[in-house]
């Protein structure tokens, strides 16, 4: 085998750190934006808060004016508003959550519940549904500020320990039924069986066990007639017949007692022949009883679940303007950054005398500074631009409405605005329109299209609309079909299979025929 030499001359695309924030920056929301400008803030000393948008010509970014069409000139195109309002931050709370130590026999049971004497509350819980005054936002007093109303929350162990406090128990069935509220999952129901709790805290002791287990019993019998009705039930039959011992006693109700001892599979089946034959109740009775069933609440606890709240902040705002609309920026969620003047310039005199060891690293802060003002300017005007095409695009939508959106996808963007298609996704994810029918984020307005008779396409955004109207003004006695949607949008000259028709109702959260059936 001969060795020798060569040269070999090739070309390869290379991402600067520059290039790799700007992408980066693109892709990220409104809230995840603040964050990352809150944390270079914090890293960067020559970046600074502004109460004036930074130039762009300092920074060599052009000023871009997207261009109006000749057929469109009604749409008005603002990108005068780059950095015009200041950040939003978005505090967070902490939520403290109470552990159950653990317990080894029926002594250290009754210990842990009087070594506090009370039940831990959080300072917020009197607020819950009470007569305090609401907390104002400092910015706006006629908004509720989205901490207090997380800080605010009172969990389901809170709610129950509360009224606990008013039941005179000994200090054994006192300490059982708050380990049995701590035992509760987010639904309100007991997953684990007595005798398992039981043995969790006294291990191998049989007695101990079997004295635990009495305890349980009376501390969840009192723990059955706490609000919510149905906590602490083992199983959804349960629940549902707690619930219905607070109803009006009625034939409706005694038969749907009956049914909650069937199995559950007949009842989500709305089996009403065979329910009528092992209940032993009409018909008629066991539809109304099914009605009695329907308005209870299968999971009495997640009313109490602290879910979190994300406040939906539009980034672009159309308005209605003359024949046309306006699109701009919104200014509250743009930050208004610049270098700092003092750091700068005093950098600048330190290198101008010779400078030291710290230099170079200080003028390469400086210069991400810069970069980091460039990338949020270039990230708003990509947004902008894409907004208004997509604007331009669907005027129709935005004088009509959801029923006149027209098929559009990321491919015509890009061509028309000469991106990338991933970069139009990149735009187009987490990012929110504020427009005349609601705040809708920029992904709703594309969508495939449907075949039409005519010949030409319908947006599957404007067929699910048709869908949703269907069902909307259907009779509640003999619900459409899939089938029956399907002719109706052919009749409409759309093209739109059985199978296409199920999709698109379960995107919509629409229950099948057999379920929308009114008994």
């Amino acid at each position: 085998m001969k060795q020798g030499l060569s040269l070999r001359v090739s070309q390869h695309l290379a991402l600067t750190p520059q290039l790799q924030q700007s992408i980066r920056l693109l892709q990220l929301s409104t809230l995840e934006l603040s964050q990352e400008v809150e944390q270079m803030l914090d890293e960067n000393p020559f970046l600074e808060l502004s109460e004036e948008a930074a130039t762009r010509e300092e920074f060599g970014v052009e000023h871009i004016d997207t261009p109006v069409s000749q057929d469109n000139r009604e749409f008005e195109f603002a990108t005068d508003s780059i950095a015009a309002g200041p950040i939003e931050t978005s505090a967070t709370s902490q939520n403290d959550s109470d552990t159950t130590p653990e317990i080894s026999s029926e002594a250290k049971l009754e210990e842990s519940w009087e070594g506090d004497g009370t039940v831990e509350t959080t300072p917020d819980d009197g607020e819950w549904g009470g007569d305090a005054p609401a907390r104002k936002n400092n910015a706006d007093d006629s908004d509720t500020d989205a901490a207090d109303l997380v800080r605010g929350h009172e969990s389901l162990q809170d709610h129950l320990h509360r009224q606990s406090l008013s039941l005179r128990l000994s200090g054994l069935d006192r300490a059982a039924l708050h380990f049995l509220i701590e035992s509760l999952n987010d639904d309100g129901y007991l997953e684990d069986t007595l005798t398992v709790l039981a043995t969790s805290l006294a291990g191998e002791d049989a007695l101990q066990v079997e004295e635990l287990v009495e305890h349980f019993g009376v501390a969840l019998k009192l723990l059955h007639h706490m609000e919510p009705a149905g906590v602490g039930a083992r199983n959804l039959a349960e629940c549902l017949g707690l619930q219905l011992l607070d109803c009006k006693d009625c034939v409706e109700t005694r038969a749907a007692m009956a049914m909650c001892r069937q199995p559950m599979e007949l009842l989500a089946k709305r089996d009403i022949r065979r329910l009528s034959q092992l209940c032993g109740f009409p018909d008629t009775v066991i539809k109304g009883a099914i009605g009695v069933i329907g308005r209870l609440d299968p999971k009495p606890g997640r009313r109490f679940v602290n879910v979190e709240r994300n406040l939906v902040v539009p980034d672009v705002l159309v308005t209605k303007s003359g024949r046309g609309f306006k699109v701009t920026l919104n200014g509250d969620v743009m930050p208004r950054l610049k270098v700092h003047d003092i750091y700068a310039n005093a950098l600048k005199q330190h290198n101008g005398r010779g400078g030291g060891q710290g230099g170079p690293a200080l003028q390469q802060r400086l210069q991400e500074a810069r970069w980091f003002i460039k990338n949020i300017q270039q990230r708003f005007d990509t947004i902008l631009r894409v907004s208004t095409a997509i604007v331009e695009r669907q005027k129709s939508f935005f004088s009509h409405g959801e029923l006149a959106m027209r098929p559009l996808v990321l491919r015509e963007i890009a061509d028309e605005l000469g991106l990338h298609e991933s970069t139009i996704s990149r735009v187009t994810t987490a990012k929110y329109m504020s427009t005349p029918f609601g705040t809708f984020e920029l992904k709703y307005f594309f969508g495939s299209a449907l075949g039409t008779e005519t010949g030409g396409n319908a947006s599957s955004t404007a067929v699910r609309a048709l869908i949703r109207q269907f069902v909307a003004s259907e009779s509640t006695a003999k619900p459409l079909s899939d089938n029956q949607i399907s002719q109706m949008l052919k009749e409409q000259g759309i093209e739109c299979a059985r199978r296409t028709v199920a999709k698109y109702r379960e995107a919509l959260r629409i229950a099948p025929a057999n379920l929308r059936r009114a008994l």
